[in-house]
């Protein structure tokens, strides 16, 4: 020891025994003579492990280049030399899931202690190298070599079958990791995630790792905010991994998908055993293997749990919002039974704004396809028709299918009344591919629902009341003929539609017209008001009408409007041309009754005065 203390600046603290400073002491030294161990030595040392087991004790040696302080080229000349090590002897170290019996062996015996010690220095050696990969200090080579070694241990270290207790550290670690791990989930999904078993034991981990979070409970105060952070960083690894396995295609009874380890063999059956009892411990051992059958049938049940326990997780919004917009593509197709999904869903669906918009498609599915029974479905629907909808990322899919939803022979007149005059009444606040979506889905409503024909002219009873009560008071004022001419152009309206309301029942759109759209003939932008000329055919005959594509407007924009007139080709240019060169701004036909009169002072400018 007092050999050792030379090697600190600074003399041990009193308060320490003679143990620890002996320990602190040996510590140091192993540290120094990591520093002064050159890069051919760790070569020497690495070939001498592996000719014979009297160098055994470089074991130790090598270990403690495997990390992410160490020089690059050292952790890799200790890994190459430990990974040919271990995997010569990996099939020989005792299963820590089993238990060796004493009468199969003694406990004192040197074999024994030899392998346990090596399981032991094995069990360090991948945490070093879970250590090294999730490090910010590691350059993604080194990564990329830890994780193909870590990934050869879970191919090998379990008998040849796949060693599920390696990979759960190593996904465990991957997805806790507080620093950035897209390169390390990259590398994961593009190696490895082809391999069905693979993809198999994910599921099961990433249903362990999200039932663990969600029985967490945030006990401290003073921890609150960095403890969500640190559960949303969690959130969003996961999600990332669960995206990205691709997803089972064809029969499950296929036997052709590839699997990243062996199937393994049985143990071996007593030969005490009666015939009957060894063919019944066979098939109970081969049912215990995994194979690629075996894994593609059981493949449904466990990406439905994985899936159901990430959706309970408390989910950021903008996981919220990447989940709502691939569930019905990419997860509801392969769950063991989408109805599942109807709680998430309607919760989602009674949010309101975007969310409710991109929760719409996984609902409509499970509708029309699941049988999901929804009453409220059609009064939120009408709720989200507001002028954000018309500037909204996914208002493509939204237009698409609440052309679907509107397209049922059996939906009331009221309910394809109201959709109809709410849908008029956004057409004069949007913007003008809003418009033309709108008059397109008033087209399909008006050609799919007879009964509501009637908004496209109305002629009100207390309008027309008061018609007849203005004509009254012509012929009693025909006196004053300017009076009356007022009074005998003037209509008393009334539009009964209550836009405010928020049930389709109460908006009393059958007592009304739609106005707009007349107003709409109007339109500053052409395309507008030669497309709103297609409701002037007789809908009612559907043998002469078709339905539109709303696919071919949904996606509309000023650009994509701006492109179609460029592309268009006019057969009559209107020019702007003067036959004289102009000498003023304004004409004197412009303001009929005004002079303009400009007086030249060259002192001082003045106005010209009217």
């Amino acid at each position: 020891v007092s050999k050792n203390l030379t090697i600190f600046s600074k003399p041990f603290p009193p308060s320490l025994t003679r143990a620890e400073k002996s320990t602190m002491a040996s510590v140091v030294s192993k540290k120094r003579k990591k520093n002064t161990t050159s890069l051919s030595h760790l070569k020497t040392l690495g070939h001498d492990l592996l000719t014979s087991r009297a160098h055994i004790n470089n074991l130790p040696t090598l270990l403690s280049f495997v990390s992410s302080s160490s020089p690059p080229q050292y952790v890799l000349e200790a890994l190459l030399s430990l990974q040919a090590f271990f995997t010569s002897v990996l099939p020989d170290l005792p299963s820590s899931s089993k238990k060796l019996s004493s009468s199969a062996v003694s406990q004192d015996d040197p074999e024994f202690i030899y392998r346990t010690w090596l399981k032991a220095k094995f069990d360090e050696f991948v945490k070093s190298l879970i250590d090294v990969l999730v490090s910010p200090q590691s350059e993604e080579t080194i990564k990329e070599l830890v994780l193909d070694t870590l990934m050869e241990f879970v191919k090998l270290g379990n008998g040849g079958r796949f060693n599920s207790a390696i990979y759960h550290k190593l996904v465990h670690s991957i997805v806790h990791s507080a620093t950035p791990v897209t390169f390390l989930l990259d590398l994961l999904v593009s190696k490895y995630f082809k391999y069905i078993d693979i993809r198999y034991f994910t599921y099961i981990i990433v249903e362990k790792i999200c039932r663990t979070l969600e029985e967490k409970s945030v006990s401290d105060g003073d921890n609150e905010s960095q403890s969500k952070e640190s559960t949303e960083n969690l959130i969003h690894n996961v999600h990332y991994i669960l995206s990205r396995i691709p997803a089972l295609e064809g029969s499950a009874d296929k036997a052709d998908y590839e699997m990243w380890s062996g199937s393994g063999e049985p143990e071996n059956v007593s030969g005490k055993l009666k015939g009957e009892d060894k063919k019944k411990k066979s098939d109970q051992n081969n049912s215990k293997i995994l194979t690629a059958s075996n894994s593609a049938k059981k493949m449904k049940p466990k990406f439905t749990k994985a899936w159901l326990s990430f959706l309970r997780l408390p989910l950021p919004l903008d996981v919220y919002k990447e989940v709502l917009a691939s569930l019905h593509t990419a997860v509801i197709p392969y769950l063991s039974n989408p109805v599942i999904l109807c709680d998430f869903l309607t919760t989602s669906y009674d949010i309101g704004g975007v969310i409710s918009v991109m929760a719409l498609s996984s609902l409509f599915i499970l509708m029309t396809q699941h049988g999901l029974e929804y009453p409220n479905f059609y009064e939120k629907l009408y709720a989200l028709l507001v002028p954000s909808i018309f500037m909204a990322k996914h208002r493509s899919k939204f237009f698409q299918l609440l052309d679907s939803c509107l397209k049922s022979p059996l939906l009331p007149a009221y309910l394809a009344a109201a959709f109809a005059k709410k849908l008029s009444r956004l057409s004069i606040s949007v913007p003008p591919s809003g418009a033309l979506v709108i008059i397109a889905l008033i087209h399909n409503l008006l050609r799919r629902h007879p009964s509501i024909n009637c908004l496209v002219h109305r002629v009100d009873e207390e309008a027309s009341k008061g018609d007849s009560e203005a004509d009254k008071k012509v012929s009693e004022n025909s006196e004053d003929p300017i009076n009356s001419t007022d009074v005998s152009n003037k209509k008393l309206c009334i539009d009964h539609f209550k836009n405010e309301e928020s049930d389709p029942k109460k908006s009393k759109a059958m007592r009304s017209s739609l106005w707009e759209i007349d107003t709409l003939r109007h339109h500053y932008c052409p395309a507008v008001s030669r497309f709103v000329l297609s409701l002037e055919n007789d809908l009612t005959v559907r043998a002469k009408t078709t339905e539109l594509s709303i696919e071919d407007f949904s996606s509309g924009s000023y650009a994509t409007i701006f492109a179609d007139e460029i592309r268009r080709r006019v057969k009559q240019v209107p020019l702007a041309f003067y036959k004289a060169p102009p000498t003023s701004l304004f004409s004197d036909t412009d303001f009929a009754g005004w002079t303009f009169k400009h007086e030249e002072d060259n002192t001082s400018p003045k106005r010209p005065r009217l």
